[in-house]
């Protein structure tokens, strides 16, 4: 055998070794996961919380009856605009117009009665005076008991004006309690804006609320120069807000327009009646409220909506994907080459937990490091130490990154050209 077909025997002698060992390298485990890589880099993050609710007016006035009759006039519509002391409806008056007549009655009644209680009293005191002036001259003329009897008279009469006097007085409340009812049969505007509710139709009776106020509203007038959203906020995010933050508004009518906002009222007590989760049990959500600064025209009332309102932003910060953010335990990270400083400061999730996210090398391994972030963007974290800008860090898939160990090989995943089209289209 000539020397050079020695050599060629060697050359394939050493191909099928390093093949076997390849293939048994892939039988034992070695096999590089598919990821996807991507860099440490600054971006601009907006931190947010997104949460639905519905639209009303700030100020609104339910119109309740006070009284009972039936309505025999009503001179609005649901969705007419009203001013102030514009008259909306009529009760029927009939019965409390007599009333006020028999209460006015009374009252005159009263009066005269008075009148006449009063002259007989200026009567029994004459009397008593002028018999005591005769007394003084001659004693025998006026006995004690005459003169005794007269001051008696002077004493009941007196006792008739106070008691006639309050009767005046009794007539007179009573007159104006009437006359009082009388004015509760014609409902006025107390306010200037649109009806948005209307309960009731000519010829309905109505019945005052003092049971159920929904079952006796008439009518509801909203001022809808000033709207608002409120929304439901779960009690993980709600204490992120304060009174001023901004917020994008997304109304249902409205799918294709964005609308400003800005927080004006957190409730301090949780919403009552919350429903209840999978686990059994119930959220706590509290409730929101936003102010539109530039409310469509046509908005009613009730409308359904969505607020995102932003709570903190970072301009040119290092940031990683959210995605990549996972959780390991502290013993499996004592032999890396993270600094210690970040391991000491890192964000301890349970007992032995520590966040974190994968580094790859330059050997394509992946190495955990652990990592401290700050505000969350939609799809990127804020991290404050533990990678620098420019870091290969896995990014994906959510499976991938479960399952990855120190060591492990990795190589990026590759995109098709027909799911890049899709993606784009």
């Amino acid at each position: 055998m000539s020397k050079q077909a020695k050599w060629i025997t060697v050359g394939l002698v050493v191909l099928v070794v390093a093949g076997l060992g390849a293939a048994t390298a892939m039988r034992s485990g070695n096999k590089p996961t598919d990821v996807k890589i991507e860099k440490v880099a600054a971006r601009d993050l907006v931190a947010s919380v997104t949460a639905s609710g519905q639209v009303s007016p700030h100020t609104k006035v339910d119109l309740a009856a006070d009284i009972s009759g039936r309505i025999t006039k009503l001179s609005v519509k649901e969705g007419d605009m009203v001013t102030k002391g514009q008259f909306l409806l009529q009760i029927d008056p009939a019965q409390y117009e007599a009333a006020l007549q028999r209460s006015e009655a009374a009252l005159a009644s009263a009066r005269a009665q008075a009148a006449q209680s009063k002259a007989s009293y200026v009567q029994a005191q004459r009397n008593f005076e002028r018999s005591s002036e005769i007394r003084k001259t001659n004693a025998q003329l006026i006995s004690d008991e005459q003169l005794e009897q007269l001051k008696t008279a002077v004493e009941v009469n007196q006792a008739l004006v106070d008691a006639a006097t309050h009767s005046v007085d009794q007539a007179s409340a009573a007159v104006r309690d009437a006359r009082t009812q009388l004015e509760k049969t014609t409902i006025l505007a107390p306010m200037t804006g649109r009806v948005t509710r209307l309960n009731v139709e000519q010829g309905e009776t109505a019945v005052p609320g003092t049971f159920n106020k929904d079952a006796a509203t008439l009518l509801t007038i909203s001022d809808m120069s000033v709207l608002e959203t409120k929304v439901k906020v779960d009690e993980t995010d709600v204490a992120r807000i304060t009174v001023g933050d901004s917020a994008l508004v997304q109304i249902d009518a409205f799918p294709d327009t964005t609308f400003t906002g800005r927080v004006v009222e957190i409730s301090n007590s949780s919403v009552k009646g919350a429903a209840a989760t999978s686990g059994g049990e119930a959220a706590i959500d509290y409730e929101v409220t936003v102010r539109l600064l530039n409310p469509p025209v046509d908005t009613r009332p009730d409308f359904s909506s969505t607020a995102k309102i932003v709570t903190d932003s970072r301009a040119k910060v290092l940031s990683i994907p959210i995605i990549a953010l996972t959780v390991r335990e502290n013993e499996k990270i004592e032999n890396t080459d993270a600094p210690k400083a970040v391991a000491s400061t890192a964000k301890q999730v349970g007992k032995k937990d520590v966040e974190g996210v994968f580094v790859v090398g330059t050997d394509n391994k992946v190495t955990f490091r652990p990592v401290k972030v700050g505000i969350a963007g939609e799809k990127y974290f804020e991290v404050v130490s533990g990678v620098k800008a420019g870091d290969r860090i896995v990014g994906g898939t959510y499976q991938a990154i479960r399952e990855l160990k120190d060591g492990a090989l990795v190589r990026e995943s590759k995109v098709d050209d027909s799911k890049k089209k899709e993606a784009k289209s």
